[in-house]
């Protein structure tokens, strides 16, 4: 499986680090310092590149994701990971979603994909740290429509060495992980073995 990452923030680096690390790989110039830090199969691409792996995950401040995903594809069926969070920043001021939810806006400019919420409810400092802790490994929740995108989530979920909880769909389980207003973002729980 190859997976793309749209984001280069702390978030997207997090990440990027956490897939190096379980040896899959990540799909200009400017990204070399973070390639050659990460390691593994990594390599800088364009954003069409990025798209265009079996796996997107896309982790991009919200106030930029039309111009980051503006002008992609259709994604036919591909799973697309919404690892973000509806905070303009700066100011760090919650979008305006006209009571949607955030992935619900998020699927308009990935069309096509099967787009499952995951990897936004923790901060990146965590994602980046090993999830394997004693006695267990942290969680990391998950929301989707389509069972069979989340279960590859989840195995990926897996891979990485963190518990993956699926908490349904989007209406409920999106919600609950969303930052600002949901239930369980920053809960930096284990699941003990």
């Amino acid at each position: 499986m190859t997976v793309g990452m749209i984001g280069t923030g702390s978030i997207g680096a997090a990440l990027a680090r956490r897939l190096a690390q379980a040896d899959i790989s990540r799909g200009p110039e400017s990204l070399a310092d973070l390639v050659a830090e990460v390691g593994g199969r990594s390599r800088a691409g364009t954003v069409r590149e990025a798209a265009a792996q079996d796996l997107v995950m896309v982790a991009v401040n919200w106030s930029k994701l039309p111009v980051a995903l503006g002008e992609l594809p259709d994604f036919s069926g591909r799973i697309v990971i919404d690892a973000n969070n509806p905070i303009i920043a700066p100011p760090f001021e919650l979008a305006e979603l006209h009571g949607r939810p955030s992935t619900e806006v998020f699927a308009e400019y990935v069309p096509g994909a099967r787009v499952v919420k995951a990897f936004n409810h923790l901060p990146a400092k965590l994602l980046a740290e090993d999830p394997r802790v004693p006695g267990g490994r942290r969680v990391l929740f998950l929301a989707g429509a389509d069972a069979s995108a989340k279960t590859e989530v989840a195995a990926l979920i897996d891979k990485l060495g963190f518990f993956g909880i699926d908490l349904g769909q989007l209406s409920e389980g999106g919600r609950a992980i969303n930052i600002p207003g949901g239930t369980l973002p920053i809960q930096n729980l284990i699941r003990l073995d």
